[in-house]
């Protein structure tokens, strides 16, 4: 089960960039294949092998970093993408 941010408690986090799942095992209901998720920066989840991605609803969650690949977006795509949610 993915974690939920405690996001108002906490300052909002700076975007690390994007990428893409590549696996569902056990968060089908959650994620979906093939499709682009913005991650933001989390030095505790990434030392558990975790990544932090926003939902369609704008919330985080916290996922293994094992379920999706980077992906590099020239910044023109990236500001597009960002300001299309």
């Amino acid at each position: 089960m993915s974690t939920r941010s405690p996001s108002k408690k906490r300052p909002k986090a700076q975007s690390h960039g994007f990428v893409i799942c590549v696996k569902t095992a056990g968060y089908k209901a959650s994620l979906e294949p093939r499709k682009l998720y913005e991650v933001l920066s989390d030095a505790d989840a990434a030392k558990h092998d975790q990544v932090r991605i926003v939902d369609e609803s704008g919330d985080d969650y916290l996922y293994p970093a094992g379920l999706f690949a980077d992906v590099e977006l020239p910044q023109a795509i990236r500001e597009a993408v960002r300001k299309a949610v």
